[in-house]
């Protein structure tokens, strides 16, 4: 840390303050935030609709009926578990502060004695690691460990993304493109390597992708080599090393079979000249590659466009083989199955040549006696399957596992690998439920059912329970432990996690419903509204449109399984139970409605074409019978602070105030008037932004760049707009700090009451408040 923010942070540290305090909630801000007092004056509060904890990240053991996850308490991060028979949740750590250390990667041995996890974000571009509580001990990024029987955590070694041991005595990570190891037990880390000081395998290219065989006596690796990659296996016992097919393409994603007898890899082809962009010595031997220094290829370890990247002219190149690769019978993606000991592998799968629907495989993972993987051919992402038997798959035509109209996203596979249970929206477009399929193909069943939101399922060992991250419209996401079988009732989910205190605002929750709405360009898409209880016939209300983040998002109507959309439907719940009227637009490029409306024409610096579904659920709200129609807001964050910022530009006549976090409002780079890109943007509309503004975001911002913001700040600035502004110094696009959220939504309560609710006027002295 440099001398300059050392002496800032004890600046900060001297200014202490008390904040405001009302019986009903008091924010509680450390000194060194140097965030002035701030209280809410509505109840209920924002921090009593937030005070239950949120689940992520939930895991389940291999061997035992055993689950981990991780909590979010008001600003402090813990890790949690639960076994058969009561599932009891148990909180395993007690990280006291709220510090903007985040926790992730949580890995849980076979027999679910260890639990491992990563403490501390990741870098940014520049390798620094957030720190918005400008602490003055440095920040890092470690592995940790507790044991689920209980007892204190314990830091194992500096790193992240853990591959935990089967037995949990070893974790793996990737560092400067070199595999580590590190013993779990700090007893055990008797030497450099041991303590993942010094690299456990060291081999000339990139390494990634390390993974133990179910025993843990192997493990295998890609290793990456500029214009191809091998399947490396280490054999732990003799310390040797084997190649499996090693040939000149691209091998990636190796995953064992349950007896670890075998693996699996996807085999894709080599660079062509083309394409190679290594810089060479200049010898006879070793030109550069013909793509050098034109930004093609893969040079160096990797970069440019990538595999593939061809443009047409080049595709068209009569040339064979010159600028785009293919095997010999014309396929680019190919399933290999080999011999961890002997290196011997067969192909087992091969797409078509030119074939569209199965090109961009990423990942494959061995499943009883078939390979699975995702992909998305035509309209919904779905799950396929190829059987590992010789003879048995049919080149070209993978058996698809998940029917239906609906996305499917989060799985877990079965202990014995013969079922996938998977999240998706079929049958219920604006929620979630767990299905299960047999891996090898068969009928498709839905697990969980009603009218709540089930997703990210945890097999259980035993095969008689699923854990699921689950929700309904009244009820904030938690841990819920339902039968395994076909069809259960909501009413069979056992619910462990959390408990809601007394205060938890339960009644003063309402059940968002429903409303399909169409664009001016006659695009259809899905919105919630929340209609506060109190709403007598004949008045009218205030109204305010939520915009999410992502754009790949879709809301739904129950609490969220994404942990900032979570607190945006809490955040509705709040501004509804204040007497606004809330509408969340699901708009055209989130997910949930199939790849057209993901993917429509216009989006983005392309035209901004979704902009369209928010001024028409402006207009919307504007002809309902309870809504003022001089009375409508907007607040969002990220895309959402995109679409906020576009809304009070081009249309202020229908939103009068506006909550915009983190938002980008100059697409691209380009400042030409007829630049499509810059039409697009915020910045091209800035004349019409008539309306007040509360503008929101931390400079260590790693999704959008601080600039944006304060490049729009100028622009308002130059037009006499009023805007209020909070910057959040060394924090990120999320603010990492619970207390700097609960300011922020202080501030927005403040904000709204002024200039949405009582539709308030700024004097001159309070236009450039920040």
């Amino acid at each position: 840390m440099s001398v300059h923010r050392l002496t800032f942070a004890a600046l900060l540290l001297a200014l202490s303050f008390v904040v405001g305090v009302r019986a009903q909630q008091s924010i509680t801000l450390e000194p060194r935030l140097g965030l002035p007092p701030a209280s809410f004056t509505h109840t209920p509060t924002m921090a009593q609709f937030l005070s239950p904890g949120y689940p992520e990240e939930l895991e389940s053991a291999r061997k035992a009926d055993r689950v981990a996850w991780l909590a979010f308490e008001a600003g402090k991060r813990d890790v949690y578990t639960a076994a058969a028979p009561d599932f009891k949740a148990v909180r395993l750590t007690n990280f006291k502060r709220d510090e903007g250390d985040v926790l992730t990667n949580t890995q849980i041995s076979d027999d679910g004695a260890i639990i491992a996890f990563v403490h501390g974000g990741a870098p940014n571009r520049e390798g620094w690691i957030a720190n918005p509580t400008a602490s003055s001990q440095a920040t890092e990024r470690a592995i940790w460990a507790v044991r689920s029987s209980g007892g204190a955590p314990w830091r194992v070694a500096e790193g992240g993304n853990p591959a935990l041991s089967p037995d949990g005595r070893w974790v793996l990570f990737v560092k400067d493109g070199q595999i580590f190891r590190a013993a779990v037990m700090p007893a055990a880390q008797s030497n450099e390597m041991d303590k993942g000081l010094k690299p456990f395998i060291k081999d000339w290219g990139v390494q990634s992708n390390p993974s133990w065989a179910p025993d843990g006596s192997k493990l295998a690796f890609v290793s990456t080599r500029t214009d191809h990659s091998f399947i490396v296996i280490y054999d732990v016992k003799s310390k040797s090393v084997a190649y499996l097919s090693p040939g000149v393409d691209f091998d990636t994603s190796p995953t064992w079979s349950e007896d670890g007898k075998q693996i699996a890899f996807i085999r894709r082809p080599g660079l062509p000249f083309g394409q190679q962009a290594q810089a060479g010595t200049g010898s006879l031997g070793n030109p550069n590659g013909p793509a050098f220094g034109r930004g093609g290829g893969r040079g160096g370890r990797g970069g440019g466009r990538g595999r593939g990247a061809v443009d047409e002219s080049q595709a068209a190149d009569p040339r064979k083989g010159l600028f785009a690769a293919t095997f010999e019978n014309g396929s680019t993606t190919t399933f290999w199955v080999g011999d961890p000991i002997t290196g011997d592998a067969h192909e087992i799968w091969h797409n078509q040549p030119n074939d569209r629907a199965f090109t961009s495989i990423n990942a494959i993972a061995w499943a009883g006696d078939s390979v699975i993987f995702q992909q998305e051919p035509e309209e919904w992402n779905r799950w396929y399957s190829v059987s590992t038997r010789v003879g048995t798959s049919t080149p070209g035509t993978p058996i698809e596992l998940t029917p239906g109209d609906g996305q499917v996203e989060y799985t877990s596979i079965a202990k014995d690998g013969r079922t996938l249970f998977y999240s998706t929206n079929a049958g219920d477009i604006d929620r979630r439920h767990v299905w299960r399929v047999p891996t090898s193909g068969g009928r498709a069943e839905q697990v969980t059912t009603g009218d709540g939101i089930e997703t990210y399922p945890a097999a259980l060992a035993s095969g008689t329970h699923v854990a699921v991250l689950s929700s309904d419209a009244l009820r904030p996401f938690g841990v819920g432990v339902w039968p395994s079988g076909a069809a259960q009732a909501k009413s069979a989910q056992k619910v462990i996690y959390p408990t809601l205190a007394a205060d938890f605002p339960t009644n003063a929750e309402v059940a968002p419903t429903n409303v399909t709405l169409k664009a001016e360009d006659g695009v259809e898409f899905h919105n919630q509204v929340f209609v506060p209880k109190d709403l007598r016939p004949g008045e009218r209300r205030p109204a305010i449109v939520f915009v999410h983040g992502g754009p790949v998002r879709q809301m739904l109507l129950g609490d969220h399984y994404m942990w900032f959309y979570h607190t945006a439907y809490a955040t509705n719940q709040w501004l509804q139970s204040q007497g606004y009227i809330v509408m969340s637009v699901n708009y055209r490029s989130g997910i949930g409605y199939g790849k057209s409306f993901r993917n429509a024409e216009g989006r983005g610096g392309a035209g901004n074409t979704e902009y369209r579904d928010v001024i028409a659920a402006g207009r919307y709200l504007q002809t309902r019978l309870d809504v003022d129609p001089k009375r409508v807001g907007i607040w969002g964050l990220s895309y959402g602070g995109v679409l906020t910022g576009q809304a009070l530009a081009r249309n202020s006549d229908v939103f009068i105030a506006g909550v915009d976090l983190a938002g980008v409002h100059l697409w691209g780079s380009s400042l030409e008037p007829d630049n499509v890109s810059y039409q697009s943007s915020v910045a091209a509309a800035v004349d019409g932004w008539k309306s007040p503004v509360l503008l929101v975001q931390g400079d260590d911002d790693r999704n959008v760049a601080f600039s944006q913001m304060v490049g729009l700040v100028q622009l308002l600035r130059a037009r006499k707009v009023y805007h209020e502004l909070i910057v959040f110094p060394d924090d990120t696009h999320e603010s990492l700090l619970d207390s700097r959220w609960m300011y922020t939504y202080a501030r927005m309560e403040t904000f709204l009451d002024k200039f949405l609710k009582h539709s308030g006027v700024a004097s001159t002295s309070d236009r450039q408040r920040q």
